[in-house]
């Protein structure tokens, strides 16, 4: 896997990326001395192209250019807070039933209740996150679009999924109406012209389509772990048709299990045996057999306050001891109680819950880390049970793409579009059976309903960072067809509106680029 040297972030701001103020400061683009690299230097070297992929992957994983923290990417927000795992996590995993959170760090609580506005620090954070990477990769493309080099163009069709990624991202958050940049763009600062969401839902697709007749993009397992090959695209493209009717209100279901059974019949990847060790400190080793794109995380290399330390740390409190999990005790984040309600806890072996002085009823106060269920699935133990070295910044990978998740995926676009339901069925079967084990009983057509295949996806994924776009999808993020506790700022649940299916354009933004309308509703 790549091994990133971040001072060559500064050869990306000294190559002029094109960039909005409220994201990302205003750069001099101009060297300040004779020694100082541009881009004309760096990219004349053919090694540098892959030093400063490596930058691109490494901002899915880290804050700025020093680690843990220093020097910062993105300003405006706490910079442990900012990593793009971490505010992914938060802005799909608490605004549903899957999390709260007990901290009250600015912006932070109205994600338990769905309450966020214009000004949210959050918010703001993860867009900005977003579009910074999508200008790295920008800047890398229009240096690397011209070159011949076989190994150059690899690294090319690499940052062209990376930047589609994230503007798959941006649509998904924050629907149309955002910024668009690409390599055609100008250098320096400007404002961007909105794109409307058919625009940018056609223009990942075709990014993505074209990738995969991309001779140079390796087949699925013939990259370094970490990296992405064809099987992320056929992935990536299923995501995005999946959820098509929400970001376009088009039937593109078939398309999505079209590629999904790409992805199971010839990306060679297998649902790994155990489902605890796909989420410990050494499952890039144990587990990789399931992971079709990973965000590696190591304590010695990317070692940011995000990430999957977050996830982890955050997750411990109460009665639990930090020491069990090779952990440090944050006390943050648990489920609720309608979450952990769809297990049966002592036949699913994905029901990793620890109860003992919880109150696992209901959620009397945020506040209080002992009331909600706190979730164990998380840990910076090996598959031994030995402790990864330092608790502080943990070594587990996280699975941005794993195979059980394209198994549903699969089985979900053929219940709404008809198709091989029978295959449907024996996938569901086979991601349930390793579930429950001895226990395991098969379902059979009549059971796979919409409602049935949300609730395994909860089971199967819940904490991963797809939860808020599978409610979105099937309706039930907002309204009140389904509550759950504080939603709505009601200890029981409440409906919330609709608009709040996507999130809100920052202010920063809207007030320095007058090309941009905010969304509807905010």
């Amino acid at each position: 896997m790549f091994r990133t040297n971040f001072n060559l972030i500064l050869l990306l701001i000294l190559a002029g990326m094109f960039v909005w103020t409220s994201c990302i400061d205003d750069l001099n683009t101009s060297p300040i001395d004779d020694d100082e690299l541009t881009a004309d230097i760096v990219y004349d070297d053919p090694e540098n192209f892959r030093e400063v992929l490596a930058k691109l992957y490494a901002g899915l994983a880290v804050t700025g250019q020093e680690g843990p923290a220093g020097n910062a990417d993105i300003d405006g927000i706490d910079e442990g807070m900012s990593d793009y795992i971490r505010q992914y996590w938060v802005h799909q995993e608490l605004p549903t039933d899957a999390a709260v959170n007990g901290w009250d760090d600015p912006g932070l609580p109205s994600f338990n209740d769905q309450s966020w506005s214009t000004g949210n620090d959050f918010v703001m954070g993860m867009y900005s996150r977003v579009f910074y990477q999508i200008s790295l990769a920008n800047e890398f493309i229009r240096n690397a679009q011209n070159e011949d080099d076989d190994q150059i163009r690899q690294y090319l069709a690499e940052a062209k999924f990376l930047r589609a990624l994230s503007h798959w991202h941006a649509l998904d958050l924050f629907g149309g109406g955002t910024p668009f940049t690409d390599e055609d763009d100008p250098i320096g600062a400007f404002e961007p012209e909105p794109a409307d969401a058919e625009f940018i839902f056609e223009y990942i697709e075709d990014e993505l389509l074209a990738l995969t007749e991309d001779d140079y993009l390796p087949a699925p397992q013939d990259n370094e772990y970490g990296r992405v090959d064809q099987a992320a695209v056929w992935t990536l493209l299923s995501k995005l048709y999946l959820n098509a009717e929400v970001y376009v209100g088009e039937d593109r279901y078939s398309e999505a299990a079209e590629f999904a059974e790409r992805v199971i019949d010839d990306g060679g990847y297998s649902l790994h045996d155990d489902y605890a060790e796909l989420f410990m400190a050494d499952n890039s080793e144990t587990a990789s057999d399931e992971f079709i794109f990973a965000i590696p995380f190591d304590e010695s290399t990317t070692r940011s306050f995000g990430g999957t330390t977050f996830i982890i740390n955050a997750a411990i409190g109460g009665d639990m001891s930090p020491g069990d999990y090779g952990a440090e005790g944050w006390a943050g984040n648990r489920t609720t109680p309608e979450l952990y309600q769809k297990f049966d806890e002592d036949e699913d072996s994905r029901a990793m819950f620890f109860t003992e002085g919880q109150n696992v009823d209901e959620i009397e106060s945020l506040g209080s880390f002992s009331d909600g269920v706190a979730v164990e699935k998380w840990t910076n133990l090996d598959s031994n049970g030995d402790a990864a070295p330092n608790p502080g910044h943990v070594n587990t990978d996280f699975p941005m793409f794993r195979l059980a998740d394209v198994y549903l995926m699969y089985a979900e676009a053929v219940l709404m579009d008809g198709g091989d339901v029978s295959r449907a069925v024996d996938l569901v079967n086979d991601v349930r059976e390793r579930a429950y084990g001895e226990d395991f009983e098969p379902i059979d057509s009549g059971d796979l309903d919409a409602d049935f295949i949300l609730d395994e996806r909860a089971r199967e994924l819940y904490w991963e960072g797809h939860r808020r776009t599978d409610l979105v999808r099937h309706g039930k993020f907002t309204g009140g067809d389904y509550v759950w506790s504080w939603k709505g700022g009601s200890q029981d649940g409440t409906g919330t509106s609709d608009h709040k299916d996507v999130y809100p354009i920052p202010s920063t933004d809207i007030n320095a680029n007058p090309n941009l309308t905010q969304n509807p509703g905010y």
